[in-house]
């Protein structure tokens, strides 16, 4: 293959670590989990522990294979291979779809905070600039990429650490004008589970969304120097990751203020700023939160033009995609992510409760959809590689057990969105698109032979690494 067709490997191993760290810290953990405790009140918590699991199991399946092949097109190539060509087909497309679909959404969040700061510009002139803005990010190298995520996932990591810091202080009564509340905001005011146990099951299906974006970081390794190091430190770090930021944060909140004050619902972080007398709590957050966009519209566009990227290198989109410029990066596929992304920015001022709200619904649960990937691919190219397993470098816990606890846990949330009324329309529409691309991808390979199983799957050396290479097309 000419160098000119290659994508730069250019990552450092601190933008990678970076992006592993804060690659589950999103504007809703700072906004969206006021909501998520009203719901279920201080037992939200276990709502958090629950869905964290179910991360963490899917991570280490996925860093078992990308450990073992590491590429660009990451759990997609995998399910080309575990199931089928119309597979990684399927979900290829319906990942990039997701992502983009994000770039509409987070774009005009960060535009309502820019738009807050400067009223004079209108919000939709915010979004086009945001969106620019980062399309030249990405269009310019995978380092200026890297730095730009480095940099904002900088910025949420230390007002998380600063957060969990200031919180143990003031639960511990170090905080002076704070009293130390103890237990109490965890066992009054209707007890641990005000609402019951199933708020807290309800709640599960509003927090583990949060956590989609974890596996960017297997993606973002194929890019880098020595994407097996790097995949093993990203996997690995995961538990850590969801402890800390995630549940401590959490924990924080619930302890220091009542879980159904007025101001946690509203935002919990702020309330809990305030509550140190720390003046601009507001403006604080605001920040937090702008950057955690900009982070995601960086990362989304980054990663959906990957998956394109890589989908095109499999014969599964235009073959134009392919194409990588001078600096390394797949441009056409960039611009493919960044045109259909300017339109669902459009839509959202146009018709947000109507088209954009649909499109938005039709992504609802494709992060279940590929983690039941993740989970279905690995079961089977574990199984093919028998005794060969011994040589994986990063495996499984307790394969096959685990494996099928987060299969079976992932089909109860789908069951869960079913029930729940709230999110039976977002499922519903989710899997009619998820059926019109399977059909596609079935159609499209209805005379392609089974995958065959493979004795092993060896880690590649350093040097054999084809970033973005899937199997063939033919």
């Amino acid at each position: 293959m000419q160098a000119e067709q290659q994508l730069s490997k250019s990552l450092k191993p601190r933008h990678l670590s970076m992006i592993a760290i804060a690659g589950v810290i999103g504007a809703g953990l700072f906004v969206g989990s006021g909501a998520a405790i009203q719901q279920a009140g201080p037992g939200i918590l276990l709502a958090y522990m629950a869905a964290g699991l179910v991360v963490i199991l899917v991570m280490r399946m996925l860093g078992e294979m990308a450990a073992a092949n590491p590429e660009t097109g990451s759990f997609s190539t995998y399910a080309d291979k575990a199931l089928g060509r119309w597979a990684g087909f399927s979900i290829g497309w319906l990942y990039a779809w997701f992502w983009i679909i994000v770039l509409g959404i987070e774009a005009t969040a960060g535009a309502a905070i820019m738009h807050r700061w400067v009223p004079g510009i209108d919000q939709w002139i915010w979004a086009l600039i945001l969106m620019v803005l980062l399309t030249l990010t990405n269009l310019s190298s995978v380092k200026s990429f890297g730095e730009f995520e480095f940099w904002f996932a900088s910025i949420k990591v230390t007002a998380i650490v600063l957060f969990l810091l200031f919180g143990a202080a003031a639960i511990l009564g170090l905080v002076p004008g704070v009293p130390a509340p103890g237990l109490s905001n965890l066992v009054e005011n209707g007890g641990f589970l005000p609402n019951g146990p199933g708020a807290v099951l309800a709640g599960i299906l509003v927090v583990v969304f949060s956590f989609f974006g974890a596996e960017i970081a297997t993606i973002a390794a194929g890019e880098s120097e020595n994407p097996v190091d790097a995949v093993k430190k990203a996997v690995r770090s995961t538990v850590w990751r969801i402890l800390v930021f995630y549940i401590g944060s959490i924990a924080v909140v619930v302890t220091l203020l009542p879980w159904n004050d007025a101001s946690v619902a509203k935002s919990p972080y702020v309330a809990v700023i305030e509550l140190f007398g720390i003046p601009g709590a507001g403006t604080i957050m605001d920040i937090v939160v702008l950057t955690s966009v900009l982070s995601c519209l960086n990362s989304g566009l980054y990663t959906a033009s990957r998956m394109l990227f890589s989908l095109s290198k499999r014969g599964d989109a235009p073959k134009s995609w392919t194409k990588i410029s001078s600096r390394g990066v797949p441009a056409s596929a960039v611009l493919a992510s960044t045109v259909v992304g300017f339109v669902t920015v459009g839509l959202n001022y146009i018709a947000p409760d109507t088209v954009f709200l649909f499109l938005v619904n039709t992504s609802g649960a494709i992060a279940l959809f590929v983690w039941l990937v993740i989970s279905a691919s690995q079961l089977i190219l574990r199984r093919r590689m028998g005794a060969a397993a011994k040589d994986l470098s990063l495996k499984m816990w307790l394969f096959p057990y685990l494996t099928w606890v987060a299969i079976v846990s992932i089909v109860a949330l789908l069951i869960g969105m079913v029930i729940l009324e709230s999110t039976r329309e977002s499922l519903l529409l989710s899997l009619a698109l998820a059926a019109v691309v399977v059909g596609i991808g079935l159609f499209r390979y209805r005379k392609s032979a089974p995958p065959v199983p493979q004795a092993a799957v060896p880690a590649p050396e350093a040097d054999d690494v084809s970033v973005g290479a899937g199997p063939s097309s033919s």
